[in-house]
């Protein structure tokens, strides 16, 4: 079992947190900073950006990334790296979709339940600690690589394959964030991030079958409409 150095986790945090608190931020304020101060309109992506850096590199107490990794622990690199795509992509103004990807978000929230019945006893499989092995860990990790680069090439999940990817070089060559798999393909964040993916695509799916509901209810059949025309004839 190889464990990453507390140095480099803790430079690891600050980074990470800097990434996921940079990406939300300009999710939200490139809608409101033009609205108060106008003259900033074009330069807000460096300023949240380079506040957030500052921010998070404060030493110890004083840096969020402290307080945040003591509630949330270490984020994952998946999530690292999901946040870290979603900057990029708004740094060159692209869209960036809220939502995971459905097929990606359904496999995290169905593997996040298993591990947490696991941890919680109720399934007593001893997954979490296999994330520790090395065979195991290493069988896993060449697979979630390999669905990462199958995805970019074949522009699948573009993005969760890039994230994806992301996480498992950090593990592979950094063991971080923590030096067991699981920790760096799933967290609660990204969990309750994945789930609420879920209940979204479930609800626009049930709107999208209710909408053609209606519309086939509202359509004659065609026996009235033959009817009709026999009767108009």
């Amino acid at each position: 079992m190889s464990l990453p150095e507390l140095d480099l986790q803790i430079i690891y945090a600050r980074i990470a947190w800097g990434l996921i608190a940079a990406s939300m931020l300009l999710s939200v304020l490139p809608t409101l900073l033009p609205k108060i101060f106008p003259q900033l309109a074009q330069r807000h992506k460096a300023i949240v950006t380079t506040t957030v850096a500052v921010v998070m590199l404060l030493p110890g107490e004083a840096s969020p990334a402290y307080w945040l990794t003591l509630v949330f622990q270490y984020p994952s690199g998946l999530l690292t790296g999901y946040s870290l795509v979603a900057l990029l992509a708004r740094w060159r103004e692209r869209p960036v979709i809220f939502p995971l990807h459905p097929a990606f978000a359904l496999l995290l929230t169905v593997t996040g339940v298993v591990l947490y019945l696991d941890a919680f006893g109720v399934l007593a499989l001893g997954l979490y600690y296999r994330g520790f092995d090395s065979g195991a860990a290493t069988v896993l990790t060449c697979v979630a690589a390999v669905a990462g680069a199958a995805a970019v090439l074949f522009r699948y999940a573009g993005t969760a394959g890039m994230a994806l990817l992301t996480s498992v070089l950090l593990f592979s060559l950094l063991r971080l964030p923590s030096g067991n798999l699981w920790d760096a393909l799933l967290d609660p964040l990204l969990w309750a991030w994945a789930l609420g993916s879920v209940i979204l695509e479930v609800r626009r799916r049930h709107a999208l079958r209710k909408a053609a509901q209606l519309e086939n209810m509202e359509e004659p059949a065609p026996e009235l409409l033959q009817a009709r025309t026999a009767a108009e004839q």
